[in-house]
């Protein structure tokens, strides 16, 4: 089983030819709502993809929240431990220009979710299983969740989104952090503008505890490392159109595979497929392929 523990919310978005300057206002070619949220696009990617996933974190008690319960248990993603808050539903605002976005978070009833929580979602988990975990959530939550996990043996995949500072007690219960360019520049000090540059971050990386690292890269791909070794994986040439969710369904295919005993890269190379065709279509969760879409790629480009 994979569990996923993180953010679930309600995304508005707004296609733009161009950001708006400091007191302007711009009006939109399109706009939409639909269910987001890092950790809740993560869950339905891996359950679009055939997998089993549980997620743990809540929703408001609001409209939002009912509909993205319901979004959720469509995709097929186990709600039974998303519960309720007393607040508004999470909201990311979202600004789609050529394809890019730019996104304003509010956490909402993300930021009520609680060590019991976790305790109730982990219940059940073994030495087998894998938690998925983000940054849209209190990071004392994601700190209790990760000792909690290795507890049990779990394998802890973290992806520091939005990324900020990291505790050595985080960073030892991690076993394969995945952080984009940006995030690495944030947790490391060392953009990533070449090999050399690329090494040097993985090295800062693993002096924190990690034992794996997996840097995305968006239009340059991917790459894996696995003690002295770093595998770029290559992108696939695609017309982006929106990459609102390419990075968590990279993540929840990631995990996918490794839940199914193959290797990193192996793993990664399918994440790298998966997430490609997400950035060619508009929305989040909507976006996310299913496993056939991927597998028909992939036999395809042999």
């Amino acid at each position: 089983m994979i569990y996923v523990l993180g953010s679930i919310n309600m995304d508005m978005v707004a296609q733009v030819d161009r950001i708006p300057k400091i007191g302007e206002t711009l009006g939109s070619n399109k706009f939409y709502v639909n269910q987001g949220g890092k950790g809740a696009n993560q869950a339905v990617a891996i359950a679009k993809l055939g997998g089993n996933v549980k997620m743990i974190g809540k929703v408001g008690n609001d409209a939002n929240g009912q509909f993205l319960l319901s979004s959720l248990s469509s995709n097929g993603v186990d709600i039974e431990c998303v519960s309720v808050a007393d607040a508004n539903s999470g909201i990311a605002m979202i600004a789609v220009e050529n394809g890019d976005n730019r996104i304003i978070f509010d956490a909402g009833a993300n930021s009520h979710v609680t060590e019991g929580d976790v305790d109730i979602g982990l219940a059940d988990a073994s030495e087998n299983d894998i938690l998925i975990m983000q940054l849209e959530i209190p990071m004392e939550i994601v700190e209790y969740a990760s000792s909690v996990a290795k507890e049990k043996g779990m394998t802890v995949i973290l992806n520091p989104a939005p990324a900020k500072s990291l505790s050595p007690l985080l960073l030892q219960n991690v076993d394969i952090i995945a952080p984009n360019e940006s995030e690495t520049k944030i947790l490391t000090d060392i953009e990533v503008v070449d090999e050399v540059h690329l090494t040097l971050a993985v090295r800062a990386l693993y002096k924190t505890g990690v034992k794996k690292v997996v840097v995305t890269m968006g239009e340059k791909g991917s790459a894996v490392a696995e003690g002295q070794t770093i595998t770029y994986i290559e992108p696939r040439k695609v017309n982006a159109v929106d990459t609102t969710s390419a990075g968590d369904t990279f993540i929840g295919a990631l995990a996918l595979c490794l839940a199914q005993g193959k290797g990193m890269v192996e793993s990664a190379q399918f994440a790298s497929v998966a997430s490609s065709v997400t950035v060619t279509r508009e929305g989040a969760a909507q976006s996310i392929p299913t496993l056939s879409e991927v597998k028909e790629i992939m036999e395809s480009e042999k």
